[in-house]
C-alpha cells in the first residue's frame, strides 16, 4: 500500500548498553537509546507525547507515557530531523521498546507515528 500522506517522520534508533551504570548481581541493566526523527514530509510537526512499551525477558511490561521527549516538545520543519538521548533500565539482560509519538502539524491536525520495536540487549547474549 502506498503511502499518500503528507506527513511523514521518519523514526531511527541506536542503542548503547552502559555497562557502568548496570549491576548484573542486582538485575538492573542500563540501555541508553538515541532516536533521529526526520521530516520526510511535506509540513512541519511539533512532537506532542510519547508512548512506550518496554518489555522484558520474563514479559514484564512497563509503559510509559508522556509530554514531549527529554523534556522538550520539538517543531520539525520538512527536510530537518531532532535527534535525543534517552534510557531505560530492565530487570534482565535482553528486551525490546516499540511504542508511537503524537504529532501535530502547525494546522492543529494530529497523527500517530509508530516507533519500530527495537531489542535492548547485554553485548554477547544475543548472538
Amino acid at each position: 500500500m502506498e503511502d499518500n500522506s503528507p506527513y511523514r517522520i521518519k523514526v531511527s534508533v541506536q542503542v548503547r548498553y552502559l555497562a557502568d551504570q548496570s549491576d548484573e548481581a542486582d538485575n538492573r541493566h542500563v540501555f541508553a537509546y538515541t532516536i533521529t526523527l526526520a521530516n520526510e514530509g511535506e509540513h512541519a510537526a511539533q512532537l506532542l507525547s510519547r508512548h512506550w512499551i518496554i518489555t522484558d525477558a520474563n514479559n514484564h511490561v512497563q509503559e510509559v507515557k508522556g509530554k514531549g521527549v527529554v523534556g522538550e516538545q520539538p517543531v520539525i520543519k520538512p527536510g530537518q530531523s531532532f535527534e535525543y538521548t534517552s534510557g531505560t533500565v530492565l530487570a534482565t539482560q535482553v528486551g525490546t521498546m516499540s511504542g508511537s509519538y503524537q504529532m501535530q502539524v502547525l494546522d492543529g491536525e494530529e497523527f500517530a507515528v509508530a516507533i519500530p520495536q527495537f531489542v535492548l540487549s547485554v553485548p554477547r547474549v544475543l548472538h
